[in-house]
């Protein structure tokens, strides 16, 4: 009896000791995370109930409530989720110490430092999610002993180094997700042991080598993301083990060789990317074996041969991309009979024949691209069928036949877009009806008649094109009150008649081009009310009259071609002071006159004013003071000659004096002539040509120099003349701007040289290189790489949005610069889903946004310097690469990290 009852109080102690133990350990866990606290940036206060108790006794684990923790049922701290708290600072190695942890998520804050190797410490672990933060570094290992781990989410964030190798010992995992930072080296070879895998993301890393083929081994795959890495070599065969795959995305590569015929034997695949890489041959027609595809997209390749037949038996298919391949033949006609199909890219490869005849008939079609091909026959009538179509872009093919009326009655329409074909017929009525159609191009086909006056009617249309057909009549006297109408372009037809005087409600226009119709009497002086006008193109027609003033004041046109026309008068004073202008041509007119000293007229080019018998004077020859004959002019002239002879004999019976009075002094004169030549030729040589260059180059300033003429300008602006520089050994080509130069300009020479030389040391993907400079006392030309494509100003200025959300048909700069004067929010112009919620975030695009809007200002003279935006940028420097939405982190949603395609966004 004595036996039990000590047996009894030393399992009562015992129980007391352990009671005590485990109190103390969650006392410790409450601890641990006022030090995890305590590391944490927590400005929006999300973590202030973390802190002491005030009566530890009324609760033993008051930690367990705390926001973003929970316990398991003996007290220990099992879940941590402090996901979307704006949190920053350091994860502290202290979170090693919470032993029980199964659930780790830091998702979407704003750390920007390393994680602590400690994490791999945590070997209860079952799910950890560190995505969308700035972390650096390498990534922990140690995860790879957690053997319920079940999935690591650190996606979006800017680790370097390479994969954790011993994540193939956590055999449980289900799901990897590394997308989305600056990872090297190739997939470990570990990875084949995770027999589990569900999901793997790797893309948008700096990945090398190749696909391994052991990854035809993780049976359970269903989404595999490798895209934007630098894979190399050919998709390997094994894939087609992967039985449960849905969705392959290995997109923007160096993936090369055939794309395997294995891809058929997947019957759940949904979803192929492989567009943007380098694959060859042919496409298999095993892939329509593939019934389950919904998303195909092999687009931007090397991919030849015809499109398989075989494609119409992916009955489920929506979205068909073969663009930019090398792809020949003709559609196939069962692609027609593709029920879902919303989404068919064709363009630029070499296809030929017809389109399939009742394509869009059986399917809710969105977009049709087959442009840039050899594709003839007619349009196929059903494309609307469904009333979903948005875009219709046919240009650059040889098809012919009328456009068919349907589309005249397309609502969902937005873009039309069919020039350079054979197309004829007239323009069909109805099209200025549509309610959202923005682009209609029809230029360079074959279609008579006239515009239809519905066209005037339009409230959405912003980009006209009817140029090179045979249309004649007059325009539709309200054509010019489109009021989102920003580019109008006719020429090339048979128009007659006068411009309609509308252009007081044109405010949106910013091209018009008439030339080469018929058109005559006066150019309006109403279209000096277009104050977005940046170019007008009269040339080749009849116009009357004289050039409006009111054109010199114009605030944006840079290009005005009135050539060969029947213009008289003269060109107006002020006309080379027009704030814009950069080109001129007013060529084979009746123009006459001196031409103005003054502004861009100073350096035109005389071809621009040829064919003009009564100008004069500026670039042109002299004006002539001779007045019409009569007698007393002539007796005069008769006096002067008799004057200018007896002038003419006595200059040269002074000569002869002087010629011997020369000769003695020749001998006392010819000691002094040496120096005083050679003084003379010192002083007023020109200063030398001095070349600076910022890198290695080929070419000298001799061969810049000759480069300096009349017939090499390819551009002028508010600061310089822009020159196009040849070399020939080796060759080399140079953009050379020659700078306007004031006296204050020289005054303030050392400033301009230290800019230049911050500038020469800037070195950015969007911004064009400076090479170097020469420069003498008085000049400086400025050294460019040569950009072939045009400049940023047409980018910004001429290019005008599609897109309805911007309401106002204006140019990008001008549409942010209303949204300040018109004391609307500027945080109105930023990319709500870039945004997010996050203030932080939204600051710093807006003080970017803000630099821009600085350095599009219309007066270069109203633009920072270069060292200013160098400051103002660092200052400004993004924090983050992407966000997340809706407090919400799926580890499997594709759509927010390099991985969808180009068009998904449609869907």
């Amino acid at each position: 009896m004595q036996t039990l009852l000590l047996f009894f109080d030393i399992c009562i102690a015992f129980s007391l000791v352990f009671v005590e133990g485990v109190q103390s350990v969650q006392y410790d866990e409450l601890s641990t995370l006022l030090l995890i606290k305590s590391s944490l940036i927590d400005p929006s206060n999300k973590l202030t109930g973390w802190k002491t108790p005030g009566n530890a006794a009324g609760n033993r684990s008051p930690h367990c409530y705390w926001t973003g923790v929970r316990c398991n049922s003996e007290g220990f701290v099992e879940r941590l989720d402090l996901s979307n708290m704006n949190l920053s600072g350091n994860v502290s190695y202290h979170i090693q110490e919470l032993h029980s942890l199964s659930l780790l998520n830091i998702s979407c804050n704003g750390f920007d430092s390393s994680l602590p190797k400690s994490l791999g410490t945590l070997t209860s672990l079952k799910t950890i999610d560190v995505s969308q933060n700035n972390f650096i570094g390498s990534f922990p290992t140690g995860l790879g002993m957690a053997s319920g781990l079940t999935s690591v989410n650190a996606s979006s964030n800017n680790f370097s180094g390479y994969l954790p190798e011993d994540l193939g010992n956590a055999t449980s995992l289900e799901s990897i997700d590394f997308r989305g930072s600056f990872f090297v080296g190739s997939i470990p070879s570990s990875f084949k042991y995770l027999q589990k895998l569900k999901f793997l993301g790797l893309s948008g890393n700096n990945l090398t080598g190749r696909i391994p083929r052991e990854i035809g081994q993780l049976a359970s795959l269903e989404t595999i993301i490798l895209g934007y890495n630098e894979f190399e070599g050919e998709i390997p065969a094994e894939i087609g083990n992967l039985t449960s795959l849905q969705y392959l995305d290995l997109a923007v590569g160096r993936l090369s060789g055939p794309i395997p015929a294995e891809l058929g034997r997947l019957k759940q695949l949904a979803t192929v990317y492989l567009y943007k890489n380098n694959f060859t041959g042919k496409i298999p027609p095993e892939l329509g074996n593939a019934t389950s595809l919904v998303f195909l997209d092999l687009s931007d390749n090397q991919i030849s041969g015809e499109i398989p037949v075989e494609v119409a038996e992916l009955k489920n298919l929506q979205l068909l991309n073969l663009m930019s391949n090398q792809l020949k033949g003709t559609v196939p006609t069962k692609l027609g009979e593709l029920t879902k199909l919303e989404v068919l890219e064709l363009w630029n490869n070499f296809l030929t024949g017809p389109l399939p005849e009742n394509l869009g008939q059986n399917s809710p079609l969105q977009w049709l691209d087959v442009s840039s091909n050899s594709l003839s026959g007619e349009i196929p009538p059903g494309l609307c069928r469904s009333g979903n179509l948005t875009k219709v872009i046919l240009f650059n093919n040889s098809f012919s036949g009328p456009i068919p009326t349907s589309l005249s009655t397309c609502k969902s329409l937005v873009r039309v877009r069919m020039q350079n074909n054979l197309i004829s017929g007239t323009i069909p009525v109805g099209l200025g009806s549509l309610p959202i159609l923005q682009r209609l191009e029809l230029a360079s086909n074959n279609l008579t008649g006239q515009i239809p006056d519905d066209i005037a009617l339009s409230t959405s249309l912003s980009f006209i094109d009817v140029s090179g057909n045979h249309l004649e009549s007059s325009l539709p006297y309200s054509i010019l009150s489109v009021p989102n109408l920003q580019i109008f372009m006719a020429s090339n037809n048979n128009f007659e008649g006068q411009i309609p005087d509308q252009f007081q409600d044109y405010p949106s226009l910013s091209l018009l081009d008439l030339s080469s119709n018929h058109f005559s009497g006066k150019i309006p002086e109403s279209i000096a009310s277009c104050e977005k006008l940046v170019n007008l193109n009269l040339q080749n027609n009849q116009f009357t009259g004289e050039i409006p003033k009111a054109i010199s004041t114009m605030p944006t046109l840079a290009i005005l071609d009135l050539s060969n026309n029947s213009l008289v008068g003269r060109i107006p004073a002020n006309f080379g002071t027009s704030p814009a202008l950069e080109m001129v041509n007013l060529s084979f007119n009746k123009l006459e006159g001196p031409v103005p000293s003054n502004g861009m007229l100073t350096t035109i080019n005389p071809n621009d004013l040829i064919g003009n018998a009564g100008l004069c004077g500026g670039v042109l020859p002299p004006c002539s003071t001779t007045s019409s004959a009569s007698k007393q002019q002539e007796n005069l002239r008769i006096k002067h000659v008799i004057t200018g002879f007896i002038i003419g004999v006595s200059i040269i019976l002074t000569l002869g004096i002087a010629f011997f009075t020369g000769r003695w002094l020749y001998k006392r004169w010819y000691l002094y002539n040496s120096f005083f030549d050679d003084w003379h030729n010192k002083s007023n040589k020109e200063w030398p040509w001095t070349l600076v260059a910022f890198q290695r180059i080929s070419f000298t300033s001799s061969d810049i120099l000759a480069s300096i003429k009349e017939s090499n300008i390819i551009g002028m602006g508010g600061t310089g003349i822009v020159y196009k520089a040849e070399a020939h050994r080796p060759h080399a080509i140079v953009a050379v701007k020659k700078l306007w130069r004031t006296e204050t300009d020289l005054e303030n020479g050392d400033d301009l040289f230290r800019e230049v030389s911050l500038l020469g040391r800037l070195r950015h993907r969007n911004i064009v290189r400076l090479l170097g400079y020469l420069h003498n006392e008085t000049d400086v030309m400025m050294v460019y790489e040569y950009m072939p494509n045009g400049n940023l100003g047409t980018a910004l200025h001429g290019k005008m949005p599609l897109d309805p959300a911007f309401e106002e048909s204006v140019d990008i700069v001008e549409w942010a610069r209303r949204k300040i004067r018109n004391n609307r929010a500027l945080e109105e112009a930023l990319d709500r889903s870039i945004a997010g919620q996050y203030k932080h975030v939204q600051e710093e695009m807006l003080l970017v946004l803000r630099i821009a809007i600085l350095c599009t200002a219309k007066l270069p003279k109203d633009r920072p310097s270069m060292r200013d935006v160098i400051t103002m940028l660092g200052e400004a420097k993004p924090r983050r690469k992407s966000t997340c939405h809706n407090n919400v982190q799926n580890p499997r949603e594709e759509r927010p990290i390099f991985s969808t395609s180009p068009v998904i966004g449609l869907l």
